[in-house]
């Protein structure tokens, strides 16, 4: 062969690789199945996003405040601002500090408030809500108001004086926690690449074992070679997951928009399904080609669950981690750890992106380590996989299939 010939041979070559992935790719895209889930899965969201915007519009008590016995008109303060500002504020009277403390700790107040000289202090358990907050503020202004007009006879200079100084004076009794909506959205990320891998990632090997066993391979690989069937396999279904992630996720982040379910950022939102799609391929396409050679050890539909569970299991067990954990700790060492470990990064780091507070060399060095192992899994996997689909009979060991004669 001339040097001239080569560059053709390797465009037929890439040519019959996307005549695969684009046969898998459209005769799954109009199977009933593939648009039902899909339907079904997008009209989720889209009704979780509505349920979420009923939830928060409730008109129910807002907050519940705690006071001291000895401020009589602070009830009445806060009732007026939290009119002012959209919020159904009830007051609840206690004994001292530290009754409050104890009612905020036990979860029978929302916060206790208390005017301290200068400033108002507010007592909560781990962190305060954003318009409670905002209504502390303006109870501070109006506090230090009353009482400089009191105090000092309607001073203007004086009074304005004040109020410039007023402020919150916030004690936690307890470590920040992440913001519930963030936690929420990395949950939502988590199950969709979850279902996705384990979804495709088995009607992948169900469609090499079905091919194997109807003798349907013998007459491809007589026209094309095992590695282009292979890549022609992941490549068709891995575009026909990602596309349905693309819908899944662009209907709900459509929905969260215009229902305002979500009061975070749009852009944190479009960065989460950015990193959703960028672990999908990775993730996807890392697990496929593993799952593409371990099918191709067995001949029947009846022996593919014994190859498939040890590679199914990663993936399941990635995930039950991530969603055991993550709620009650999302600064957890073990997820951080784990989630840099390619076989788990795929379904936890895109749930700790969407969380937020992951350092960039982290989300890099995850990324960069799994996109390392890409080429390893291709030689060992189209190794595997060229010396065994040909093999009927018995389940074929992995290691004799990759010590096997090419």
């Amino acid at each position: 062969m001339t040097n001239a010939e080569r560059p053709h041979r390797s465009l037929d070559a890439l040519g019959v690789v996307a005549l695969v992935a684009r046969r898998e790719l459209l005769t799954r895209l109009r199977s009933k199945v593939f648009l039902i889930t899909t339907g079904i899965a997008a009209l989720l969201v889209v009704a979780a996003s509505l349920l979420a915007t009923l939830i928060s519009t409730d008109e129910g008590t807002d907050a519940t405040i705690g006071v001291p016995a000895g401020a009589p008109t602070l009830p009445d303060q806060i009732a007026v601002v939290g009119a002012s500002l959209g919020l159904n504020l009830d007051t609840e009277e206690v004994a001292g500090i530290e009754d409050g403390r104890a009612g905020v700790r036990d979860g029978d107040l929302d916060a206790f408030v208390m005017p301290d000289g200068e400033r108002l202090s507010v007592i909560v358990e781990s962190d305060l809500d954003p318009e409670l907050e905002s209504a502390f503020n303006v109870l501070a202004a109006s506090t230090v108001l009353d009482r400089e007009i009191t105090d000092r006879g309607g001073d203007p200079a004086a009074v304005n004086r004040a109020i410039s100084q007023a402020a919150v004076n916030l004690e936690t009794l307890e470590d920040p926690r992440f913001d519930v909506e963030r936690l929420i959205l990395g949950m939502i990320a988590g199950i969709l690449i979850y279902g996705s891998l384990l979804m495709h990632g088995q009607a992948l090997a169900q469609g090499v074992v079905e091919e194997k066993s109807s003798r349907v391979i013998e007459l491809l690989l007589s026209t094309i070679r095992p590695w282009q069937l292979m890549a022609g396999k992941v490549l068709g279904i891995g575009t026909l997951g990602l596309i349905q992630i693309a819908v899944i996720a662009g209907a709900g982040v459509i929905s969260a928009v215009a229902t305002d379910a979500l009061t975070i950022s749009f852009g944190s939102i479009a960065g989460t399904a950015a990193w959703l799609i960028v672990w999908y391929i990775v993730g996807f396409f890392g697990y496929a080609l593993v799952l593409a050679a371990v099918s191709a050890l067995v001949s029947r539909q009846e022996d593919i669950n014994a190859v498939l569970t040890p590679v199914l299991m990663l993936i399941i067990s990635g995930f039950v981690i991530g969603i055991s954990v993550l709620p009650s700790d999302p600064d957890s060492a073990v997820i951080r750890v784990m989630s840099l470990i390619p076989t788990f990064a795929p379904m936890l780091m895109p749930m700790r992106l969407a969380i937020g507070g992951v350092p960039a060399w982290e989300a890099l060095l995850a990324l960069g380590l799994a996109l390392a192992m890409i080429p390893l899994l291709i030689w060992v996997s189209g190794r595997v996989y060229r010396n065994a689909i040909m093999r009927t009979g018995s389940r074929m060991k992995l290691r004799d299939a990759f010590r096997a004669a090419s």
